[in-house]
């Protein structure tokens, strides 16, 4: 999108003040090369990809195009049979599951479809998991996970466990849940599939004023148009490879 909205957190939370969009710093996170073969189907076929610090990528084909498989690849969550992948400049691909473990929970943020909360905690448990897991005290966890309750409008639902809110603020708990940590690059594999139209709008607006407020980069799998118009760029991907790329 051409502009960018930046929350007032004194307002109504999905209140926006328009904003010009930041320039877009160098590149965070690299792809170069990617081949991915599950058996004997090959979901990436060469797959070259930047993503600047800062920017807003949203990925998109159709379904078993490779978007999601490239996307895992890039969050080291799973490795690329050929290629590689670079975050910082480094090498992440060959590291051993131990540093890319440590890597996805203190450089990366992820949202999933369905949120995948912890349905015993409460809200600001569930986000302040992420800390916790890296060895933050919990009174700090604690603290630092109920600040982030008023910049995403979920005042008041600190308490609240999953199955006591509407599928749009479990999904915004999930949204601060991936922010706490101050990430680098936040992954977002169709954050909106389970959601109908107004919740869905309203998360990607929290999701990307969040993500430009700190200049964190956000890589957004969707096959809604109307979601990928949130990016300052869009990718498309069929059987394995870029087909077309379009914004700035």
């Amino acid at each position: 999108m051409p502009d960018a909205a930046v929350l007032d957190p004194e307002t109504d939370p999905v209140t926006a003040i328009m904003v010009p969009a930041p320039q877009l710093g160098p590149a965070v996170l690299a792809g170069q090369g990617l081949v991915k073969r599950f058996g004997q189907t090959e979901a990436l076929r060469g797959i070259d990809l930047e993503i600047a610090r800062g920017e807003i990528l949203a990925i998109m084909g159709p379904s078993g195009s490779g978007k999601s498989t490239l996307l895992h690849c890039l969050a080291a969550i799973i490795r690329p049979d050929g290629g590689m992948v670079t975050f910082d400049g480094a090498r992440i691909d060959d590291l051993g599951e131990g540093p890319r473990t440590t890597l996805r929970r203190r450089s990366f943020g992820f949202v999933f479809q369905f949120g995948q909360l912890v349905p015993e905690l409460p809200a600001v448990e569930n986000v302040a998991l992420p800390l916790l897991l890296d060895g933050v005290k919990r009174i700090e966890a604690q603290a630092r996970a109920a600040a982030m309750f008023p910049r995403l409008g979920l005042d008041g639902l600190e308490g609240r466990r999953p199955g006591e809110m509407s599928g749009g603020q479990a999904q915004r708990v999930a949204v601060a849940r991936a922010l706490v940590t101050q990430p680098a690059v936040v992954f977002a594999d169709e954050p909106t599939g389970s959601l109908d139209s107004l919740a869905g709008e309203q998360v990607m607006e929290l999701l990307t004023d969040a993500a430009r407020a700190t200049n964190t980069a956000v890589v957004l799998v969707t096959h809604e148009p109307r979601i990928a118009a949130y990016a300052d760029r869009e990718v498309v991907v069929r059987d394995g490879r870029i087909a077309a790329v379009t914004g700035r």
